[in-house]
């Protein structure tokens, strides 16, 4: 049985004022507990689609369905999204005003009118989620880019969504910075939260998520991360190469070393845990 949908857009055509379809008749869903990477190339739809389902744009044609109810684009029905759903630029600079970490991650719980007790837990909270406690009274403008990064997506995570969306999270962030980054997603997973995240590294997507959608000018194709990902045709629509795992999986299978019924692997690691024949030809240390 598949997961419920928690955010879904039905039937959803969009087109910018005097320009042309960006998405036409779309049908997508963001299913509870699965973490989704949206891949595509530049003008593909991602950023749209991405503020189509929290809310910043509305449909031309079709709706926009939040556990199970249409959304009403009223003050009502908005603030009812964004308490379900929200949504975390590429840039952190356009996201952040206030002069102190904890003053705007303090910022979408007080709109929502909280008690000032439960604004300074949900702010605690976040600090914490994304370990930037150390950081509550920093100024917002001596922060690193890393720490900037951060500190939008507590502001995020202040509101307690079901749906967190994130446009090229690890974009601009060095190797450690991307590898906490990732740790602090899957707390947040753990945690009971929905994480849909837009990038250009097919290698991301396929170690990190559960399902893909790849933007095409044929189409939105959404399915399991591996299988799809390994789909040559629709990698070329989308402007995408073969993620490095599945392509030494097919290197290895066409010469024998790994069966059919293996799945191929998803990072270095998993690579180095493959059990293949003991003839394999090693490599020599001097490459």
């Amino acid at each position: 049985m598949s997961e419920p949908a928690l955010v879904a857009l039905r039937g959803v055509s969009f087109a910018y004022e005097d320009g042309p379809a960006v998405l036409s008749d779309l049908d997508f869903a963001v299913r509870e507990g699965r973490a989704l990477a949206l891949l595509g190339r530049n003008g593909s739809g991602k950023t749209t689609l991405m503020r189509l389902l929290s809310g910043g744009l509305r449909p031309r044609s079709g709706e926009l369905v939040v556990e199970g109810r249409a959304v009403r684009y009223d003050r009502k029905g908005l603030t009812r999204l964004r308490t379900a759903v929200q949504l975390v630029v590429q840039d952190p600079d356009d996201q952040l005003f206030a002069a102190s970490v904890a003053q705007d991650i303090s910022f979408g719980p007080l709109n929502l009118g909280l008690p000032d007790i439960q604004v300074r837990a949900r702010v605690a909270e976040a600090l914490a989620a994304l370990d930037i406690t150390a950081l509550a009274d920093r100024p917002t403008h001596l922060l690193s880019y890393g720490q900037r990064k951060r500190t939008a997506i507590a502001g995020a995570v202040a509101m307690r969504p079901r749906v967190l969306i994130l446009d090229e999270p690890t974009a601009g962030l060095d190797p450690d910075g991307q590898e906490r980054l990732l740790a602090t997603l899957d707390g947040l997973r753990e945690g009971g939260t929905t994480v849909v995240m837009a990038t250009h590294d097919v290698d991301l997507a396929l170690r990190w998520a559960d399902d893909v959608a790849l933007l095409t000018p044929s189409g939105v194709h959404t399915g399991p991360a591996a299988p799809t990902l390994a789909r040559t045709d629709l990698l070329h629509q989308a402007g995408l190469r073969l993620p490095w795992g599945i392509a030494a999986a097919e290197v290895l299978r066409a010469q024998g070393l790994l069966a059919d019924t293996v799945p191929g692997p998803r990072t270095p690691a998993e690579l180095a845990a493959l059990s293949l024949p003991h003839n394999t030809p090693r490599i020599p240390a001097d490459g």
